[in-house]
Order: structure tokens, then sequence, then C-alpha cells
């Protein structure tokens, strides 16, 4: 009898030794998984960012891949031509008489272009009309208009994009526009941490769905294109894009859900806010603001605004000023993020 006592103690002794082991290594696992939401408002550059953490941390873009962006690329360059010839219409702009065949070509074109190489006759008339006195007179007053951020950038390139052998660059790929609908999971591993990122559609129609991300994350990135400042959302033009960040940003910052979730800051887009600032006012939109073209006024002012949105002063508030598309300024944010991260996740685990 002792016997076979003594037999079943020794296998629930393993048992119960076999289940500690395991939670032991669910918690270490735990512990190196890092759960983080990625969000803001549309356009703000969440999925930019993402397409950087993978050129930084996970691998290059392959052939296949590369492949897949070409016909995006022609899409975006085109759509962004023909958001131009509207706002020249909108606005009451004359173009030279001599593009008029060329205006047709893009206002009759697909909303996709597809095949391997952009129609020689599309891309003649990028070239032509981006030279017009009146399309580059809309261009300057392109806050009024929905026009991807991109557009100069494919207009400039249009000569390299549209060759029989074209291939698009990483800078290409970072550029590409294609709206977020829904959510996306990506996983990167940063040392011996492994990131689990979300990122969720920005446009108000997609937000809701945020709600299925909110349990059990370390940290969020919260992305404002401060460059926007003088612009209208995409789906309610009579909204200030800034005012709808700010107030996206209070409603995130102060949620019950994040109650104890630092936050991460990207000021983004500053290589546009620092060209636009000279010629657009910041004071229009925020009359309070004294510090006029000043760059660094600008930013500080900014910055202090989304912060003071933040009303519980225990939560730790991470501020960086980003270009998306600068990958070497990016992965030393990233890097820098990485290390708070770390102390965050070691003081979540009562390590610290």
């Amino acid at each position: 009898m002792g016997c076979t006592q003594s037999t079943e103690d020794s296998a629930a002794k393993a048992r119960n030794d076999e289940i500690e082991e395991q939670l032991r290594r669910d918690r270490q696992n735990l512990r190196n998984e890092i759960k983080m939401l990625l969000l803001g408002a549309g356009e703000s550059g969440k999925s930019t960012v993402l397409k950087q953490m993978r050129l930084i941390y996970n691998k290059p873009y392959d052939a296949e891949e590369r492949d897949s962006y070409r016909e995006i690329v022609y899409s975006n360059t085109i759509q962004s031509m023909r958001v131009l010839l509207e706002g020249v219409q909108l606005m009451g702009l004359p173009i030279d008489p001599a593009n008029q065949h060329r205006w047709d070509l893009i206002m009759d074109a697909p909303a996709q272009i597809e095949g391997d190489q952009m129609p020689p006759k599309l891309a003649d008339a990028v070239i032509c009309l981006w030279q017009d006195p009146g399309v580059r007179h809309a261009f300057e007053r392109r806050n009024e208009l929905q026009l991807n951020d991109s557009a100069p950038y494919y207009f400039d390139a249009i000569h390299r994009i549209s060759t029989p052998d074209y291939m698009p660059t990483d800078q290409d790929i970072l550029r590409a526009r294609v709206k977020t609908t829904g959510i996306t999971e990506t996983f990167f591993q940063i040392g011996e941490l492994t990131y689990k990122i979300f990122d969720v559609g920005g446009q108000r129609s997609e937000r809701r769905k945020w709600l299925n991300c909110f349990d059990c994350v370390t940290a969020l990135v919260f992305l404002i294109a401060i460059s926007e400042y003088d612009q209208r959302l995409y789906e309610d033009e009579t909204v200030n894009r800034m005012q709808e960040a700010m107030t996206l940003f209070e409603s995130v910052a102060n949620s019950r859900w994040f109650v104890k979730t630092s936050i991460i800051l990207f000021l983004n887009k500053i290589d546009l806010f620092r060209a636009k600032l000279p010629h657009s006012p910041l004071s229009n939109t925020f009359p309070d603001y004294k510090g006029g073209a000043n760059y660094d006024a600008a930013c500080a002012f900014l910055l202090e605004k989304f912060v003071g949105l933040n009303k519980n002063l225990t939560k730790s508030i991470y501020a960086h000023y980003t270009d998306a598309t600068d990958t070497r300024a990016l992965a030393f944010v990233i890097s820098a993020i990485n290390d708070v991260i770390i102390q965050v996740n070691l003081r979540d685990c009562g390590l610290l």
C-alpha cells in the first residue's frame, strides 16, 4: 500500500514539476513578447513605419514583392495627377492648350493601372502636365486638395518608373500609398524581444476595430502628421486634420483601456512640415502660436499641445520628431524606443 502511494506521489510530483516548468516557460515567453498598437489618423504614416521596421529588422523586399508594388506606384502616380487636374478645374486655373489631350488621357485613365510598364502616353502626359504652370499653381495650393504626399516624388521620378525594366526601389515602396483596412499584424525580432505590432486603419470608419486590440498592450505608438495642420480630412472636408488628430489622441491617452500603458508619440512628416511652415503660417490654425516660421518653436508648440491633452500625470509619454521615409534616422529612433520598451517590460513583469 505504502509503495503504491509512494509511486502515485512521485507521478503527481512529476506532473506538477512539468506544469511548473511549462508555466515558467510561458512567463518567460510572455516577457519576451511585446504587443504594440500603431495608432493615428488616416495618412499619418503608420504603414510607412511598419515598412521601415521590416527593412531595418526583418528582411529586404525580394524581387517578387518589389514587382507587386509596380502597379501600385503606377496607380499612385496617375491618381495624384488626376487630383491635381481636378484642383486646376476647381480653382479655375488655365493650362496650356497644347496639354489638353494629355489632360484627357489622365482623366480617362482607369483607377488602377495594370501591366508590366506604365503606358508611354500616360508617362508623357505626367511629364508635360507636371511642367504646366497651371498644374504647378494648383500644386502650390495642395493643402486644399486630397493629394498624396508622395505625388512630387513620383512625378519627378517619372522617367525612371516608366522604363520597361523598372523595379520599385525601397523608397518607391516606402512612399507607395495603399489604404489600410481592418487590422494587420506584423512580427519583428529585435534582440531577444519579439514585437507583435498591430496596424489599424486610421480613417474614421476603421477606428471601431481598435477595441479588439486593447488587451495586454505593452505600449502604443501614436503617429501625428504635423505637416497636415492646414489640411482637411479626406472623409469630411469641414474638419481640420490636426484638430482631428488632437481629438483622437486625447481620447486614446485618457482611455480606460490605456491607464497604465506608455505612449510613444511620433510627430511625423517633419520634412514636409519644415518646408511648408514659411509659406503656410501655423498661427492660421492655432492663433495662440506666436513663433512665426521658426521650426523649433513650432515643433515645441505642437508637442506641448498634444502632451497637454493627457490628463493622467503618471502616464509616460515619449516623443520623437520623425520622417518615416528616412530609413537611417528612423532606425536610430526605433533603437531608442526599443530601450524604452525593455524598461517598460521589466517594470510590468515586476523586475524593476
